[in-house]
């Protein structure tokens, strides 16, 4: 469409400054006596609003392309921040274990938001720009063959331009990307622990750090950019040499002028769409060497943790894929049945990067609605085992056994039944209601549940004071409330999802002693009708638990009655 537009415009100046032409041009000649005009005025006409035509119909048509080229294009980048969230989401625990969440941010926000804008569209207008280059090319070889030529010749160098500085092209485009990385990070730092930055007076710590990298990031990117314009600004120049050469060349060989005027406008209309075509082409081939750090880093961490997956499938698994197990797709709320027993049989586990092994054959018995609890100093393995029994590590050897059954076979359900209690509780910033129900539609919240949670975690003095009470918002990680609130919130939250298990990693670890002992009072009321899983550094908060396993260097060194073990340590 684009070359028809164009190649009717020299006709149309032949035409409209020789009527005689119609006769001495084969193909207007065809035309005319075809269309049956008798008149050369009216086949002027024609000609002339057949141009004007085209012309506009090829500008709707271009419209409506380039808005399906955006449209399609920042739809694959949400399918891709969504997929790669998910994936994140699903990854074996190691995986995040190895990552900072800048890391992970940048990459679902920002470097999909690359591949769309700086890959994706500028591959798909190139493919657009390359197929009109040629067409125009084409056209320009009818009108003259040896100029047409030297225009390719011309536009060639251009080209290689990009060929040649394509490792410092792809280098800036990683400066770039790190240095945003580094910028969340340093966010992250500075306004994560503003209380700390504050009393420490090292806010100019933190903002210098953030004009460094603002400094690589404005470097690499302003050398990026910078160099993009100079092919347009060559080809611009080269474009008006050759045309106003080529004019005193042909008319130097005493050419008919009128011929010069009619090849003089189709090169003009055809650069006037060829240099924006060829300054945009050599400008995606930039921009997408630009982003290929950013395409490489997305596909590498998808690689690693399908990789990951296989490994850990192979291990217990048989290897079935965990990204199926998490498949918020086929998500399930179905529990394992869980009326008898939960067994540890012998579980070893090593981390990847380690040396030693973490845990060596630990095995422990636990009956329904028991409490034990695990002792053992820092570094001795507890929290790893307790990823183990979560389901976040899956161990080298051994297995775990629900009423004589593998929780292998559907992790999913096995996680089902778990309610999770760490020394530091997950808040979201939203309201007390949205914190207790966390991950429940709106719609779907059983009110009757939620006041009974409330109810069991000692909640409903704190949410009587408050003035919006179950709707104050408690602001981000809960900083608006007390250590006890927030320990009393997840209790509140696992007994709402109504999880027949709870562990508690250092539930009370960081609270004062009357905080520690209303929480403790808490947990206390679900025994018996709660299986209770307890790691803790205060041994009263384990008097009530049925049995306690102490742990050194990954292994039980001793487990009994509380009195049995605590007498010993």
């Amino acid at each position: 469409m684009e070359a028809i537009g164009i190649g009717l415009v020299g006709p149309f100046i032949a035409l409209a400054s020789n009527p005689q032409a119609i006769y001495q041009n084969s193909w207007l000649h065809w035309f005319y006596t075809q269309s049956g005009f008798q008149n050369d005025k009216q086949f002027l006409y024609l000609l002339s609003a057949a141009t004007i035509g085209i012309l506009y119909f090829k500008s709707v048509l271009s419209f409506y392309g380039q808005k399906y080229v955006f449209k399609f294009s920042f739809k694959q980048q949400g399918e891709l921040s969504a997929k790669l969230l998910h994936s994140y989401l699903a990854a074996p625990y190691t995986f995040h274990l190895n990552r900072n969440s800048a890391l992970l941010i940048q990459n679902v926000v920002n470097e999909t938001d690359k591949f769309c804008t700086h890959f994706m569209l500028p591959f798909l207008t190139s493919l657009a720009n390359i197929t009109v280059i040629l067409a125009l090319i084409f056209l320009l070889s009818k009108t003259n063959l040896i100029a047409t030529l030297s225009v390719a010749a011309i536009l060639l160098p251009a080209f290689g331009l990009i060929y040649f500085f394509r490792y410092k092209i792809s280098q800036w485009g990683q400066e770039a990307s790190e240095s945003n990385t580094e910028m969340i990070r340093i966010i992250n730092h500075g306004l994560g622990g503003l209380k700390e930055t504050r009393i420490i007076g090292c806010e100019s710590y933190f903002e210098n750090q953030m004009k460094a990298q603002i400094d690589k990031f404005a470097f690499a990117l302003s050398s990026f950019q910078a160099f993009s314009i100079l092919p347009r600004i060559l080809l611009e120049a080269i474009l008006v040499t050759f045309l106003v050469g080529f004019t005193i060349i042909f008319l130097l060989s005493n050419q008919n002028a009128e011929n010069l005027t009619s090849v003089l406008g189709v090169f003009a209309m055809a650069s006037i769409r060829l240099l924006p075509s060829v300054s945009n082409t050599i400008y995606a081939f930039g921009i997408m060497r630009n982003s290929t750090y950013s395409v490489d880093k997305v596909y590498y961490d998808l690689k690693e943790i399908e990789n990951l997956e296989v490994e850990r499938g192979q291990k217990i698994l048989d290897e079935r894929s965990l990204r199926k197990l998490f498949d918020s797709k086929s998500y399930s709320k179905c529990c394992l049945p869980f009326e008898q027993e939960i067994i540890l049989d012998k579980i070893t586990y090593r981390y990847p990067s380690a040396t030693e092994t973490n845990l060596k054959e630990i095995s422990l018995h636990i009956k329904k609605g028991q409490s034990i609890g695990i002792i053992g100093k820092s570094g001795a393995g507890k929290t790893t085992l307790i990823d183990v029994i979560l389901g976040l590590l899956a161990p080298e050897t051994g297995n775990i056994r629900v009423d004589g059954k593998t929780i292998y076979n559907d992790l999913r359900s096995w996680q089902n039944l778990i309610g999770y209690i760490p020394q530091s509780i997950f808040l979201i910033d939203d309201t007390i209601e949205k914190n207790i129900t966390f991950g429940v539609p709106d719609d779907l919240i059983d009110k009757p549940r939620l006041e009974k949670a409330i109810q069991s975690a000692q909640l409903e003095e704190l949410i009587e004071q408050l003035p919006d009470g179950i709707n104050t918002v408690v602001g981000e990680r809960g900083v608006r409330l007390s250590g006890g609130q927030r320990q009393r919130i997840g209790i509140a939250r696992v007994l709402y999802h109504e999880r027949e298990i709870l562990v508690l990693d250092e539930a009370t670890a960081a609270l004062d002693n009357e905080t520690e002992s209303l929480v403790s009072e808490a947990i206390r009321s679900l025994s018996g009708t709660k299986t209770m899983i307890i790691i803790a550094h205060r041994l009263s908060t384990l008097e009530h638990c049925d049995r306690v396993y102490s742990i050194e260097k990954g292994r039980v060194v001793k487990s009994g009655s509380y009195q049995e073990v605590v007498a010993c340590v």
